[in-house]
C-alpha cells in the first residue's frame, strides 16, 4: 500500500500521524514551504459545536493519540448585537493559533509526524493517483474537490482580519453579531496572549450583499471594537480572504481517494467552525486505510452536523438586527447557561430541527 497525502494541514497531518501509529508510512506532499505557511489568525473550539464531546482536546488525546496544546481554555464569552449584550461563563472550549507560529496547531502536529514532508510540491492529484494506491485529498479548501466534481458548494465567505495589540483576558473571547457592521455575518476577537489578539470580520457573499466591500466595513468595525474595549488596538498584521468556498463533498470516498478537512466539508456554514471535524476526518480516513473502520460510516455524523449548521446559516440570513437583539437578550439568562453548559444537549441539532420549517417558509416567500 502506497498512500499519498495531498496537503500538510490539520486533516492531512492528523491522517499521517494516525497511519504511522498503525505501521503505515504515507508520503506527504505540501505545495508551500513549511507546515503552517499561511497568515496568522486565532480560532476557537467551542464545546457547544462539538457535542456530544465536551472537551475535544482531551478526546483527541485519549481516543485518538493526537496531542494539541491550545492557547487557553475559554472561561468567558461576550456576545454583542446592535443593542444587547450577553455574557456566558464556564468551561466553554479553547482558543488556538493557526498559521506561521511555532505554537500553531499545524506546527504542533508537524512535530508529531515522523514521515518527512515533501515541501514545494507541484504534484497534481492525477499524478499522485498514478504513483500511489490511495490518495488522501487534504488541500485545505474545496477547490480540488470541485475539480473532481465531488463538491456541493453552498456559499462563499469573505473575511478580513488583523493582529492587534492591547490588554486582553486570554480566557475571554468576544463576538459581534450586528448586521450594520457585518451584513448577515459576524465579527470576533480571539486573544493570542495578554497583549495580542486576532480581530476578524466575516460576511457571506449573498445577493443581498452584492456591492458590499469588506474594506468599507473594516474601519467602522474596528472603531466599534475600540469603543467597546476602550483601547486603541494598534494593528500589526492583516490578512484578507475573498469568496472562500464552503460546502461538502458528495461522497467522502471515491475509489481509493479520501476527501478530508475542507475537501470533505469540515467548515461549518453557521459560524465557520471546523477544526475538530477536520482533525476527525483525517483520523477516520486513516482508520479506513488501516482496515479498522469505514470512512463513509465514520463521517456520517459529521455530515449531519454540517447540514444542521447549514440550516442555522440560512436562518441567520432571514433575521434582522431586531431579531438578533432579541436572541442575545435571551442568551443573557438561563437559556444561555443551559445551551452552553448542559452536556447532554446538542444545541445545533435541536436548533436546526426547530428552524427547518421556518427556513423553508421564508425561502418559499422570497423565491
Amino acid at each position: 500500500m502506497k498512500v499519498a497525502i495531498m496537503g500538510a494541514g490539520l486533516s492531512g497531518l492528523a491522517c499521517a500521524i494516525t497511519l504511522e501509529k498503525h505501521g503505515i508510512q504515507p508520503t506527504i506532499y505540501e505545495k508551500r514551504s513549511r507546515v503552517g505557511d499561511r497568515f496568522v489568525n486565532g480560532e476557537v473550539l467551542l464545546s457547544i459545536f462539538t457535542r456530544p464531546v465536551h472537551d475535544c482536546i482531551a478526546s483527541l488525546s485519549e481516543q485518538y493519540g493526537i496531542y494539541l496544546q491550545p492557547t487557553a481554555n475559554i472561561q468567558k464569552m461576550t456576545i454583542r448585537s446592535k443593542s444587547e449584550q450577553a455574557i456566558i461563563e464556564g468551561q466553554l472550549g479553547f482558543t488556538n493559533i493557526r498559521g506561521r507560529e511555532e505554537d500553531s496547531f499545524e506546527s504542533q502536529l508537524g512535530r508529531q509526524v515522523q514521515t518527512p514532508i515533501q515541501f514545494h510540491s507541484e504534484a497534481t492529484y492525477e499524478q499522485l493517483l498514478l504513483n500511489h494506491t490511495h490518495v488522501v485529498m487534504a488541500t485545505g479548501d474545496g477547490d480540488y474537490a470541485k475539480k473532481t466534481r465531488n463538491f456541493r458548494e453552498d456559499l462563499t465567505v469573505s473575511i478580513k482580519g488583523a493582529t492587534v495589540e492591547g490588554q486582553f483576558d486570554r480566557y475571554e473571547v468576544m463576538s459581534w453579531i450586528d448586521y450594520d457592521l457585518a451584513p448577515f455575518g459576524y465579527g470576533y476577537l480571539i486573544p493570542y496572549s495578554e497583549t495580542e489578539a486576532n480581530i476578524s470580520i466575516a460576511i457571506p457573499d449573498l445577493p443581498a450583499n452584492r456591492g458590499v466591500e469588506l474594506e468599507d466595513l473594516w474601519e467602522p468595525y474596528v472603531h466599534r471594537l475600540r469603543t467597546d474595549l476602550g483601547q486603541a488596538l494598534p494593528i500589526t498584521d492583516q490578512f484578507q480572504i475573498t469568496r472562500y468556498p464552503m460546502g461538502i463533498c458528495r461522497s467522502a470516498r471515491i475509489g481509493n481517494t479520501f476527501y478530508v478537512g475542507n475537501c470533505f466539508g469540515s467548515m461549518m456554514p453557521f459560524m465557520g467552525f471546523g477544526q475538530y471535524v477536520a482533525l476527525l476526518t483525517g483520523i477516520f480516513a486513516a482508520y479506513d486505510l488501516c482496515g479498522i473502520g469505514n470512512y463513509e460510516e465514520l463521517t456520517a455524523p459529521l455530515r449531519k452536523s454540517y447540514e444542521n449548521s447549514l440550516v442555522m446559516r440560512r436562518a441567520m440570513e432571514q433575521l434582522d438586527n431586531h431579531d438578533l437583539d432579541r436572541i442575545i437578550r435571551m442568551l443573557q439568562g438561563s437559556l444561555g447557561e443551559k445551551l452552553f453548559q448542559t452536556k447532554r444537549l446538542n444545541p445545533l441539532k435541536l436548533a436546526s430541527y426547530l428552524l427547518r420549517p421556518y427556513v423553508k417558509l421564508k425561502q418559499g416567500v422570497t423565491s
